[in-house]
């Protein structure tokens, strides 16, 4: 039999790129970057879990509910919102730490001077209604030892024991670390000890903490490890102290820390964090990604090539697609995950029917009003929506930072009122008939404000506002900027097709 040489070339060719093709479409390479934050806006305090190729993180929602919005990823840089685990208010929840243990789901976190537990068998679906611990402190981090002991540690650099359950304390708190000493002239807002997430690689455990202060000056708030051969100590500092914190005020990225340490399911490592963006304070603190690096001796650290401000190699994992959109045409009846109400959740108040949300009016002012708020993800946007009103109510669109501070457009059943700061008055008077567009415009901080009567046409009304100075070094309170939905008044406020545009 003759063999045609060109054929077999030809033959082992296409073999070849057949292969090709399929290690291609089986394996991802991280040739590609990403660019730092992986969570645009007020994501603070993340705390992430592994879950074999799966990803979760949740992060402090403060007084915005529902909480403990659950999001997911599967290449830890586009995620999805898939629970919000927390509907009862307890008030004000700060830094949580999410993790899993014998098949089931605890997010532990602190509120209302205490500290609590939520558990759930599966984690997107039903989470228990929140457990008091009955234990001080903040910030509590979960760790197991290898006989499935359990324990969790505090800001103050203390832990307590558990129950095997882990839904109480079955033993006293005990203080074993005290943290690494800051040089006296390095600017700081204060030594704050905070955050600690603990795991175990090897023969150690590590403990990595938070200190200088969460906000205050740009190079303050850092990343600090320590470890230990056994979960309750004692703790060495590492050598590598801080693992980062931003040099100087001319960086990017602000005040980083409260990192979490932890393996993907390509074993590479990485540690996720939090900062401040100089120039855009007010969007609160945004989730930052980095990858970490072992030496020899088995301290972790980041590489020394690495530039939080640069792209950035993708980790070894296929790409995940997001399908999550700030745009909302309310179809269906429940709430979007991106929508929270600041202050007591109440369902009862409003009711999604009809491509509209229609909210019972509450208050005599916007931050009485509880408005519904959602978290915008650029310097410069445009945010715009179309309003029913019934009854006596005011609607509302707002950009709102606490009870104190807010701005935006505002309308009753005929005026178009502006409100600059808690400063409310009519700007334009006798135009609309119960029925109007609103609209505001934000570019780089500072706001345009417009309505319509068609949702075409755009009237700017002659009051602007500048937002710069709305955020925590000048408020307090470790919040954000949000865009508001306003219902005041006595009534109702039917609100329609929400549309968030970036602008470039």
């Amino acid at each position: 039999m003759k063999v045609n040489i060109t054929t077999v070339i030809l033959s082992i060719v296409a073999c070849a790129m057949l292969n090709a093709q399929a290690r291609k479409d089986t394996k991802f390479t991280n040739t590609d970057k990403f660019m730092n934050p992986v969570f645009s806006g007020d994501y603070p305090d993340p705390s992430i879990l592994a879950d074999g190729d799966d990803y979760y993180v949740v992060h402090s929602s403060f007084e915005y509910y529902p909480g403990l919005t659950i999001w997911h990823s599967k290449d830890l840089i586009s995620w999805n919102p898939i629970k919000s685990a927390l509907t009862k208010y307890i008030g004000s929840v700060w830094a949580p730490d999410l993790v899993k243990h014998n098949g089931k789901y605890y997010i532990y976190f602190p509120a209302n001077n205490t500290n609590y537990v939520i558990v759930a068998d599966a984690i997107d679906g039903k989470w228990s209604d929140p457990i008091d611990l009955k234990i001080g402190n903040i910030d509590p981090g979960h760790v197991a030892d290898d006989k499935g002991n359990r324990y969790l540690y505090f800001s103050s650099g203390g832990y307590v024991q558990l129950s095997k359950d882990g839904l109480s304390v079955v033993g006293e708190f005990k203080h074993v670390y005290d943290g690494w000493p800051i040089p006296r002239d390095w600017t700081i807002e204060c030594f704050c000890m905070e955050g600690p997430k603990l795991f175990k690689r090897g023969q150690y455990y590590y403990l990595t903490v938070a200190e200088g202060g969460t906000a205050g000056p740009a190079t303050g708030h850092m990343v600090i490890s320590a470890r230990s051969k056994s979960p309750l100590g004692p703790w060495e500092n590492s050598p590598y102290n801080p693992i980062i914190r931003a040099q100087s005020t001319s960086d990017r990225w602000w005040s980083v820390g409260h990192g979490t340490v932890f393996e993907n399911a390509s074993h590479e490592w990485w540690m996720m964090f939090h900062g401040y963006e100089k120039d855009h304070y007010n969007m609160g603190r945004q989730t930052l990604l980095a990858p970490v690096e072992w030496t020899e001796d088995g301290w972790y650290k980041l590489p020394d090539d690495f530039d939080l401000e640069k792209p950035t190699a993708r980790p070894a994992q296929k790409p995940f697609k997001s399908t999550y959109s700030l745009n909302d045409d309310f179809e269906g009846n429940e709430l979007d995950m991106q929508w929270k109400f600041f202050g007591k959740y109440d369902p009862g108040r409003y009711n999604i029917a009809n491509n509209s949300i229609e909210i019972i009016a509450k208050g005599g002012s916007i931050p009485e009003s509880l408005p519904l708020l959602t978290i915008p993800a650029d310097h410069s946007y445009s945010a715009q929506v179309e309003i029913e009103i019934e009854g006596d109510a005011i609607a509302g669109l707002v950009l709102f930072y606490n009870h104190k501070i807010y701005s935006g457009i505002l309308a009753d059943h005929k005026n178009i009122l502006a409100n600059l700061r808690g400063w409310q008055f009519p700007t334009e008077k006798d135009v609309i008939n119960d029925h109007v567009y609103l609209k505001l415009k934000n570019v780089n901080n500072v706001v345009d404000m417009y309505y319509s009567t068609d949702g075409t046409r755009w009237v700017k009304i002659e009051n602007s506002f500048d937002a710069s100075g709305y955020h925590h070094n000048v408020l307090s309170d470790f919040l954000s900027l949000r865009i508001g939905l306003v219902s005041m008044g006595r009534g109702k406020v039917r609100f329609k097709d929400f549309k968030y545009e970036p602008i470039k």
